[in-house]
């Protein structure tokens, strides 16, 4: 019985996928904005056009923007509703400051609320090399297949880890030491209407200062009326419902779709001299790289330019032998969906489903508590496939509460691997 055959009479329900990350770090009593979304900065003197044509195309809805000074400026942008807040200094400005005399460096810090993850190429800090992971196995999976890519100038991990030539320099120190780019308001006021508001503003505060002296010199004394002071009423804060995870999710069928769209395009690239290496996608975009086996960087940089992709990121070994691109995936929706089977049930469903197409799975149980100590649970799924993301996406959005965490793709087995987790009560 081959995939594409497969039929279930099971309930359709809805797909859906978690936010598996954080926003803020608290370093030593000092709190730092994570997981931006960095684009490089054509013009330092006057960024706002570049960062609102973002904020407006790349990542809709971000109102929060911070400026990388250095050799490559960049800025990173947000969205406050997701958590963020005016005037926090930005981890990655710091940490890439703090290292700049390494170009290339990529590494992973444990904090209080999970794992971050920052990753530097060329003095450029990636589009997708800023996330604070708050499950370690995605962090460390992240961190592992950017190894792949050669030349390094530090890499960084937890020593439990215990991966070769890594290294843990204490964080704090770092932080401390780098610039600190903070967070603003992209619609800030600026220019000529700064001018306008300040004109308006003293014009303003002339008349109330004539009106003060003419009320103190020219009016006849009031005699104070004394009235009861009223008893002031503190309402208690209500605190808002906490959002459980499947209530916001990125919708799987958007990341398989465009995860596979965007694989298939990198692959036609075929620049003469250059080879492909390992490709990977997930909510925040597909990487992959390139290695010289003859030719110059000029060939691959001419098959990148007329290959009609628009890449969020493009950066070349110091060496010149490897070439490392990554590319955003279009406005991905965001659906709710809760959890319908227990955790013992939806194992057995899942191992019976691929049993019956011969395909092996790999399912492990996971569990999360929240900062108001709600736990969440879910299992965690991975498998290796001929069968391309479309195929896989009419089969796994059977289940609701679905998240698709990282889809590879390698070219010499062709073969697709698929790793992600299911909601469970």
């Amino acid at each position: 019985m081959v995939l594409e055959d497969a039929k279930f009479q099971d309930q359709d329900f809805d797909s859906n996928v978690n936010r598996s990350w954080g926003t803020e770090i608290n370093i030593e009593g000092t709190s730092y904005a994570t997981s931006l979304f960095w684009q490089p900065l054509q013009n330092k003197d006057d960024p706002y056009a570049e960062v609102e044509e973002a904020s407006a195309g790349v990542l809709e809805g971000a109102d929060l923007f911070c400026i990388k000074p250095g050799k490559a400026p960049q800025f990173g942008i947000c969205v406050s509703h997701e958590g963020y807040k005016s005037g926090t200094p930005a981890a990655a400005v710091s940490l890439a400051t703090a290292l700049s005399d390494r170009s290339s460096f990529v590494g992973v810090f444990k904090v209080k609320n999970g794992w971050w993850y920052t990753c530097v190429r060329n003095d450029i800090i990636l589009s997708d090399g800023d996330m604070l992971f708050l499950n370690e196995e995605d962090a460390k999976n992240q961190f592992l297949s950017m190894l792949a890519v050669p030349d390094w100038g530090r890499k960084i991990a937890p020593p439990e880890w215990e991966i070769e030539e890594t290294e843990y320099p204490e964080l704090g120190k770092l932080l401390q030491r780098g610039a600190k780019g903070k967070l603003q308001k992209i619609k800030a006021l600026r220019g000529t209407k700064l001018i306008a508001v300040i004109a308006v503003s003293g014009i303003i505060g002339f008349w109330l200062l004539s009106s003060i002296i003419s009320s103190l010199f020219f009016s006849p004394p009031k005699r104070p009326i004394i009235a009861p002071v009223q008893p002031k009423i503190v309402k208690p804060v209500e605190e808002p419902p906490e959002i459980k995870p499947w209530e916001r999710l990125n919708n799987p069928t958007d990341i398989m779709l465009q995860c596979r769209d965007g694989i298939n395009a990198l692959i036609r690239i075929m620049p003469p001299g250059w080879k492909i290496g390992g490709l990977s996608c997930g909510p925040s975009g597909v990487t992959t790289f390139w290695t010289r086996e003859v030719g110059r960087i000029s060939w691959i940089d001419k098959a990148l330019n007329v290959s009609g992709i628009n890449f969020s990121g493009k950066s070349v070994s110091d060496d010149g032998n490897t070439m490392m691109v990554s590319v955003p995936l279009n406005k991905v929706d965001i659906i709710s969906s809760p959890p319908q089977y227990m955790d013992v049930d939806l194992k057995n469903v899942l191992n019976n489903m691929f049993q019956a197409i011969g395909q092996e799975i790999s399912l492990t149980s996971f569990s999360y508590t929240s900062p108001r100590n709600n736990i969440y649970r879910s299992v965690k799924f991975s498998f290796d496939s001929m069968q391309n993301p479309s195929v896989w996406n009419d089969l796994l959005t059977k289940f609701s509460g679905l998240e698709i965490n990282n889809i590879k793709y390698d070219v010499t087995s062709k073969k697709w691997h698929y790793e992600g987790a299911i909601y469970v009560l």
